[in-house]
This record gives C-alpha cells, structure tokens and sequence, in this order.
C-alpha cells in the first residue's frame, strides 16, 4: 500500500446516512464504470454542500467501507462490495412493512388475550426488529401496549 492511499481502520458498521452514501455510490460506480464526483453525490442524495460529503466519504474512509485510491478525482471505491449488498438490506418495501406490522400487530393482540401467550421477551425482540429495520414510528406505537402487558402480567402473577 503506497502512502497515497487510506489504510481502513476495522470496520464499524455505517449509519444510515452513511448505507444511503455507500449505496449511491456503488450505484453509480456500477451505472457508469467510475465514481461519483463529490457535487453528484451532493446533488443525487440532497445534501446541501460539498463539504458535508466530504465529511460522510471521510468518515466511511475511516471507518474502512470507502477506500480512494489516491488524491485524484473519481477514484473512490466501496470496499468489499459483497459487504456493500449487504447494507442495503435492511431497506424493506411498504408492503413488506405493511405485512411486518400486522404480524408484530397479531402477536401483540395474542399476548394481550392471552392466547397462546406470546413470550413478553419474544415482543420486545419484535419491537427491537422494528427500530432496526429503520421502522421507529410502529415501534413507539407498541411500547405503551407493551408496557400494559408487562404490568397486567406482573400484577396477574
């Protein structure tokens, strides 16, 4: 590795801005043949500046999911692109987030009639899937049914 080019640092997994840049990118690279300038990202992902690029592609350098392979233009490249799909899988449809939520729907109304009494620990794993998946708003719906049911069920023990 010459002096020129970035040594990664380990891996520590993207943000969500930070997927949506790698993401373009590799779309772009894998559209055209070569990177994006810094002014198409800004344009193709809304930012305002050139300079809050630059600070996102540095920090995916650092954090070892961007490499350049040198100062010249055009030269960046997603490191290990197999990781890159990756990234964007925890993107999901509306109609896969329709059929998620009737499911976390039907597994909390099982809980709360007590039929077949869903596990309280196997709800907040559902909840916690939800905020993963980048789905806040339904997870904050089922946190006050999720408390009413910890609390019938300490107080029915």
């Amino acid at each position: 590795m010459n002096e020129n080019q970035t040594s990664p640092a380990p891996s520590v997994r993207p943000t969500k801005k930070q997927r949506e840049l790698l993401a373009y990118i590799q779309s772009f690279i894998s559209e055209h043949g070569y990177s994006p300038s810094y002014r198409e990202v800004m344009r193709g992902l809304n930012y305002t500046s050139v300079a809050t690029v630059a600070l996102h592609i540095n920090s995916l350098i650092a954090r070892g999911h961007l490499r350049k392979r040198d100062h010249s233009a055009r030269s960046l490249e997603v490191v290990g692109v197999e990781h890159s799909t990756q990234i964007t899988s925890n993107q999901i449809t509306a109609a896969q987030e329709k059929w998620l939520v009737e499911k976390v729907e039907h597994a909390f109304v099982q809980a709360e009639q007590a039929v077949g009494g869903e596990d309280i620990d196997s709800l907040y794993v559902l909840v916690g899937a939800l905020k993963v998946l980048g789905l806040d708003g339904a997870a904050q719906s089922f946190i006050p049914r999720l408390s009413a049911i910890k609390q019938h069920r300490s107080t029915s023990v």
